[in-house]
């Protein structure tokens, strides 16, 4: 998998912001982007300070640009742009107070276009990586809402789950319906499930996955009721009626989705039962438990939450990562 994506990111070469530039884990991960020559690196922090830190782990980042905000000669600018951009919602004061630290700082380096994707997280909480995103970069035309996926990738097992797609388990805690001062509902609770299912899809795509989408329930083709069973079921109809090039169906339960034998019992004659290999959770209780368990029981290696729906590749790391994970994570966030 990560070989079609690093050759992706070596014939498309992108420059990557690291929130955190004094972090082992990001410098460790930086000076190898570096040496491969995989994309440009910016850390942001202290100069003097993410150069020690380099120094002591024995980190070559010679050929990255360390920006620090304190010393920025385009803050005065960048203020500017984030009061126009909070349309009144923050003075300038609170703007430059927020630019002073690396996740906004960082997010808006790559709302100005002097990098491409961001990556952040080893420190800051995945909500302190979110918000500077939604305020700055925004969602891009078409979208409603962020949501998540993780791709999991494994060496052994049935071929066609060697490389699957899960989402969304790690943003929205569940999906309500949007309405208006009058109660009108303007966007629906399945309208935002079924945009979670077209963009986990188009991000299946980028790791070569050709996706199978079983909207998932603890009900299969209306054998359950109540919970979120009929949000799994509009959800499904909404996003085929979306996406008639993409193997879609639901709602169902997870055997089957990946049991052929099972699959076609419970669902016969669906394109996609017992052959799944993108699954949308109906809530993220059930996605965030179901991610770890098919990483710590059934062996994949979990990349991700890879962020879907913003006008640019930011993505998040889990504060217990490790350099490896931030390395394959920046290779994700420039491939996207």
């Amino acid at each position: 998998m990560f070989d079609k994506l690093i050759a992706k990111v070596k014939a498309e070469p992108k420059t990557i912001v690291f929130t955190e530039g004094t972090d082992a884990r990001i410098l460790s991960a930086a000076a190898r982007l570096l040496e491969e020559e995989l994309m440009g690196v910016i850390l942001v922090g202290n100069v003097d300070e993410v150069k020690k830190a380099a120094a002591e782990g024995g980190f070559n980042i010679e050929k990255a640009q360390i920006l620090d905000p304190a010393t920025y000669e385009g803050m005065d600018e960048m203020v500017e742009t984030m009061v126009t951009l909070r349309k009144g919602k923050m003075t300038a004061e609170q703007c430059k107070e927020a630019l002073s630290k690396g996740n906004y700082f960082g997010t808006m380096l790559v709302k100005a276009g002097k990098a491409d994707c961001l990556l952040g997280g080893a420190t800051y909480s995945t909500a302190d990586t979110i918000r500077p995103a939604l305020q700055l970069v925004k969602t891009k035309p078409g979208a409603h809402l962020v949501s998540s996926c993780f791709i999991l990738n494994r060496e052994t097992g049935d071929e066609n789950l060697r490389t699957i797609c899960m989402g969304d388990c790690a943003v929205n805690i569940d999906y309500q319906d949007t309405v208006d001062k009058e109660g009108n509902v303007t966007y629906s609770a399945a309208q935002k499930l079924a945009e979670v299912v077209t963009e986990s899809a188009k991000c299946a795509k980028t790791f070569g996955i050709d996706p199978k989408v079983a909207v998932l329930s603890f009900s299969t083709k209306g054998s359950g009721k109540g919970g979120t069973v009929a949000l799994s079921q509009e959800a499904t109809k909404i996003a085929k009626e979306q996406n008639p090039d993409i193997a879609i169906d639901g709602e169902m339960q997870f055997d089957a989705a990946v049991s052929p034998t099972v699959g076609q019992l419970k669902f016969p004659g669906s394109p996609v039962a017992g052959y799944a290999n993108t699954f949308i959770f109906p809530c993220i209780e059930a996605g965030n438990i179901g991610y770890k368990i098919a990483q710590r029981l059934g062996g994949y290696a979990a990349y991700g939450p890879i962020l879907l729906g913003l006008n640019a590749p930011i993505n998040d790391l889990s504060r217990g990562c490790d350099a490896e994970e931030v390395y394959k994570m920046s290779i994700i966030t420039a491939a996207l």
